[in-house]
C-alpha cells in the first residue's frame, strides 16, 4: 500500500505525479470529460501514440477493466495510464469490472517503476456510475493493493466527487 493516499479537488492535468490515470473509452482515441482533457492537455503527440498503440498491442481497443500507458508527453507526469472504465448505460455493472481499473493502473504503475500515481472519479461521469459507489471501490482497490508507491491521489473534478471519496475514506491507514 501507498505510504499516503489522499484526495484532493482539482484537474487531474496539472499534477506533478509520476503518472496520472486515463479514464479513456476503449478506442484511445480521445474523448470527453477527463479523456479529452487530458488529450488536449498532453498535445498531439499521446493520440499518436495512442493510435500506435491501436495499429501495434491493441488492434480491437483496450477492455474494459484493463490499462495500458504511454508517454505523457506535454504533461508534467511522464507516463499517462489509460483504462476503460464499466458503463454502466451499457449494462456494465459488475463492480470487479470498476475494481479493476485501479487495480490494473497500480500494476501498470510498478511495472513503469512509478513512485506516485494520480486517479480520477473512473465512470463516475458520462459512464453512469454512482459517485459513492465509484470511491469505496476505489479506496477497497488501492488500499487493499500491495504495491510500493509512494503516493496515491485520487484527484476529483468536483467538490460533489470530492465529498464522496471524503466520505469513503477508511477510518484508518490513509491520510
Amino acid at each position: 500500500m501507498a505510504s499516503e493516499i489522499t484526495c484532493v479537488q482539482g484537474d487531474i492535468t496539472v499534477e506533478q505525479v509520476d503518472a496520472i490515470v486515463n479514464a479513456a473509452n476503449s478506442s484511445l482515441l480521445g474523448g470527453g470529460g477527463v479523456d479529452g482533457a487530458i488529450h488536449r492537455a498532453a498535445g498531439p503527440r499521446l493520440l499518436q501514440a495512442c493510435r500506435e498503440l491501436r495499429r501495434t498491442r491493441l488492434p480491437d481497443g483496450l477492455p474494459v477493466g484493463d490499462a495500458v500507458a504511454t508517454e505523457a508527453f506535454d504533461l508534467p507526469s511522464r507516463w499517462v495510464i489509460h483504462t476503460v472504465g464499466p458503463n454502466r448505460h451499457a449494462g456494465q455493472t459488475d463492480p470487479a469490472l470498476l475494481r479493476s481499473c485501479f487495480t490494473r493502473s497500480l500494476e501498470v504503475a510498478a511495472d513503469l517503476h512509478a513512485r506516485s500515481i494520480a486517479f480520477p472519479a473512473i465512470s463516475a461521469g458520462v459512464y453512469g456510475w454512482d459517485a459513492e459507489e465509484v470511491a469505496r471501490i476505489a479506496w477497497s482497490a488501492v488500499t487493499g493493493a500491495d504495491m510500493e508507491l509512494e503516493e496515491i491521489r485520487f484527484v476529483l473534478f468536483s467538490e460533489r466527487l470530492q465529498l464522496a471519496f471524503e466520505r469513503a475514506r477508511p477510518s484508518s491507514g490513509a491520510k
